[in-house]
């Protein structure tokens, strides 16, 4: 029989404490799916932390990641939400477009497009599959084969590309 590996002083907590921190996900997101998504994230990030880093408030640590990743999340989904907001009104009859705004979005999507293209091919598979895939940091790092810094670095430096090249026109 083979013996388990002791849980750590952060996973403890996070295991002791993960309905309290659900729920507190669960406040930020609305989404019972994507709070159990970000839970499993938070857990996945404090189990990694906790073997290489020095955590003298684990509970505080545990808490403050789940926060962060549903931040994130939150942050992102309102994001998606903005992008398709167009096809959804369309769908139900209104429309608060206008033939200008349609052309500044043709404009901004080919200033996007042209700066995603002038993007090292890495750089850009890293930030389609993290922005536009859905993955997580942890899963883009597997599969390029590269380490989530990396990644965290490599999307950064995505996104500020091409916000520049939406500014600088």
């Amino acid at each position: 029989m083979r013996q388990s590996k002791p849980l750590s002083q952060v996973e403890e907590i996070f295991v002791k404490d993960r309905i309290r921190i659900f729920n507190s996900v669960l406040k930020i997101l609305s989404n019972r799916e994507l709070a159990e998504d970000v839970v499993h994230d938070a857990y996945l990030k404090v189990r990694e932390a906790g073997a290489t880093l020095a955590i003298t408030q684990p509970s505080a640590y545990a808490f403050r990641v789940a926060r962060c990743l549903a931040i994130d999340r939150y942050r992102r989904r309102a994001l998606e939400t903005g992008l398709f907001a167009g096809e959804s009104e369309e769908g139900q009859g209104v429309s608060y477009t206008t033939p200008e705004r349609i052309e500044i979005g043709r404009e901004e999507l080919r200033l996007v497009s042209k700066a995603m293209e002038a993007l090292p091919s890495r750089t850009r598979r890293a930030f389609e599959l993290y922005r536009m895939g859905g993955y997580t940091q942890r899963e883009v790092a597997e599969q390029l084969g590269v380490s989530t810094t990396l990644v965290n670095f490599m999307i950064r430096d995505a996104l500020s590309h091409c916000r520049s090249a939406l500014l600088n026109d």
